[in-house]
């Protein structure tokens, strides 16, 4: 069995880039429209049947209907990463060939520090259920990254990088961080919001 531990802290940053979270809305209604349909027609089955071993059966194939989807999905989901970080890469040239945007509003001081809805406990359980630990494969019990996102000025959530040793973990974990479903609260400075740094170290333990 998997398990994910969190711990997150947060710092200042000065990167900024406007997230891109319809990419990956869009593909978990898609897989979660179709989930709703398989079920609705393996319940009619499953209803229907009366033999006891038939209906084992038919609730097995339910299992691995579902175990399926959820790996078609992470495929989209990561089409969809490639997709934010090539758009979030072309916003990068774009800004550094614009001179006259060159105002620094990623201030040292601030006020209030970005934080999610709920708190940074709500946000752990969030990204722990939005993680597909069956997409990261490992030799070891423990897998480490350290994942550093910005939370923009409007709360949105942009450019989510893991750093770690295994590739798998971390693109998994880039993909729960841009589908966590509320935006931030911004973080403040002078009653402005700013553009504000997280860094969410992720540990992932085999049993």
């Amino acid at each position: 069995m998997k398990a994910l531990l969190f711990c997150i802290c947060c710092i200042i940053s000065s990167f900024c880039f406007s997230q891109q979270k319809e990419e990956f809305r869009l593909v978990k209604s898609y897989y979660n429209q179709h989930r709703m349909m398989l079920n609705t027609e393996f319940r009619k089955k499953f209803d229907s049947e009366t033999n006891v071993f038939v209906k084992a059966g038919i609730k097995n194939d339910f299992r691995f209907f579902m175990k399926k989807m959820d790996s078609i999905e992470n495929v989209a989901l990561i089409g969809a990463l490639l997709k934010v970080r090539n758009l979030e890469d072309l916003q990068k040239i774009q800004k550094l060939r614009n001179l006259s945007d060159s105002h620094p509003d990623y201030p040292a001081n601030v006020e209030k520090p970005a934080d999610y809805p709920g708190g940074l406990n709500t946000l752990r359980e969030e990204v722990a259920h939005l993680f597909y630990t069956d997409g990261v494969y490992t030799e070891t019990k423990t897998v480490k990254a350290n994942v550093a996102f910005i939370v923009e000025k409007d709360g949105s959530i942009s450019n989510v990088h893991a750093q770690g040793d295994n590739f798998t973990f971390n693109r998994q974990a880039e993909i729960a961080l841009y589908s966590v479903a509320e935006k931030f609260s911004p973080a403040i400075v002078k009653g402005d919001p700013v553009r504000y740094r997280f860094r969410l170290p992720l540990t992932l333990t085999l049993d």
